[in-house]
């Protein structure tokens, strides 16, 4: 099985190729299969999507799950608490720029 995944250029999100247009849901991601490639070259040259490339991906009863960490991590979203890290605000922190 293989998805087409990229970022999308008004937001940066993570998004998936759902044969329709680009879902910000992996469960929502279809099997491109051979046809993969040519709609890979048609969204590079549309631009609606940043970095789009191919992905190896398993079915399962839920949805497709990407195969390579990077991309379940990428689909799943942080792997850090968003309470865990630094803030611009919090005084602790020292003078970072962000």
């Amino acid at each position: 099985m293989r998805l087409l995944t990229g970022n999308d250029l008004a937001s940066g999100d993570v998004v998936w190729w759902s044969g329709e247009g680009w879902s910000r849901h992996v469960e929502e991601a279809v099997d491109v299969g051979a046809a993969g490639e040519a709609i890979l070259r048609a969204e590079e040259g549309a631009r609606r999507v940043n970095a789009p490339y191919l992905i190896d991906a398993i079915p399962t009863p839920d949805g497709p799950r990407p195969a390579h960490i990077k991309d379940r991590i990428r689909a799943l979203g942080p792997t850090v608490r968003p309470d865990l890290t630094l803030k611009p605000a919090d005084p602790h922190a020292g003078n970072w720029v962000i």
